[in-house]
């Protein structure tokens, strides 16, 4: 199969300034999708509950079982809105810094990275808090970052998406290996964080969400701060700098906001793939290319997809379960070789 790689024109004003009602119309209803979501969450798993059991344990009550399970989704909802919000913000950082239609966290493997260092620290350095382990995710996301885009640099073309893309899965699948090679000895480790390596948020509990929800806020803010020198970015390096922005340095800014959001992620709720590239290119079709509506209404729709994801893994496998990463997998995979087999794979 050959894949001719081309750039693509800068966006049109059109493109840019789509109409207010439509972003406004597809806001309201992604944000009513997300609730219903949530409320799909809460009421659906491997016990159904009735509404009276949802209101009761909405209120704290505890007295029966059902009441019980409501009590312990809504953490997990809460815990997959924000990890859904922060996937889908890297990726659509990660496509604008690079101008790659196939970066994701995953693929490019900046979560594979930060899981590697994750285990690193469990095993070698006992790291057990949550700040140490977030620590340890976020230096190995900006390392895999680094390394991936300097061996996908190498050549003639620069860092090219496809090159980018074929380094980003030879070191994902590399950095899994480690992870799995590092954890295999470990019996007490191997058991504990199985289920984590795949990516989920079943261990949700609000001292977890409490713990990074100040770190995934700061990579949030970050991103939305650069939202205007991504569109700047999109037009090339030379226009970007014509026209006063900094190139060098908001994609250094975007990359940090990237990378945090990435590392916290993964540190609670382990590498989750294709979030972070579904997301983005489904957003662009609805609201346009403009990064300052682009970027919170991905984050919406991340949520979405996340909460969505978690409920059908509860749903089609009772008694069992199916963890989050499993479904996404199934959701991007797809959608990924979609993209690559199309004619041609452009740069944003």
């Amino acid at each position: 199969m050959s894949t001719t790689l081309t750039r693509t024109p800068p966006p049109s004003t059109a493109t840019l300034r789509r109409s207010a009602a439509v972003r406004l119309a597809w806001f309201v209803a992604s944000a009513i999708l997300l609730a219903l979501l949530c409320v799909a969450s809460v009421a659906l798993g491997v016990r159904a509950v009735g509404v009276g059991d949802i209101l009761a344990g909405l209120s704290g009550h505890v007295t029966t079982v059902e009441e019980a399970a409501v009590v312990a989704r809504i953490p997990r909802t809460v815990l997959a809105i924000l990890v859904g919000a922060a996937l889908a913000l890297a990726g659509s950082a990660m496509q604008a810094v690079t101008r790659n239609p196939l970066a994701d966290p995953g693929i490019l493997g900046v979560s594979g990275g930060a899981a590697l260092a994750v285990v690193i620290g469990i095993t070698l350095f006992g790291v057990s808090a949550p700040y140490p382990m977030m620590g340890f995710a976020i230096a190995g996301a900006a390392g895999a970052a680094v390394f991936v885009y300097a061996v996908g640099s190498i050549g003639r073309g620069g860092a090219t998406p496809l090159k980018l893309a074929l380094a980003g899965a030879a070191a994902s699948a590399a950095f899994m290996s480690l992870v799995s090679a590092i954890m295999l000895p470990r019996v007490d480790v191997m058991e504990t964080f199985r289920f984590w390596q795949i990516g989920g948020v079943g261990g949700a509990t609000w001292d977890r969400i409490a713990a990074v929800l100040p770190v995934l806020a700061v990579g949030a803010v970050i991103c939305f701060a650069t939202a205007r020198g991504m569109n700047s970015l999109a037009l090339g390096d030379d226009v970007a700098a014509g026209l006063g922005e900094h190139v060098a340095r908001t994609r250094l800014i975007s990359s940090a906001g990237a990378v945090i959001l990435c590392g916290a992620a993964v540190a609670v709720a382990g590498p989750i793939a294709f979030v972070g590239l579904v997301i983005p290119h489904l957003c662009r079709l609805l609201v346009g290319t403009d990064h300052r509506w682009l970027l919170p209404f991905a984050a919406i729709a991340g949520a979405a997809l996340l909460v969505a994801s978690d409920v059908v893994g509860r749903v089609v496998a009772r008694p069992e379960e199916i963890e989050v990463g499993i479904v996404t997998a199934f959701i991007g995979a797809p959608f990924f070789i979609w993209i690559v087999r199309r004619q041609k794979v452009r740069e944003l």
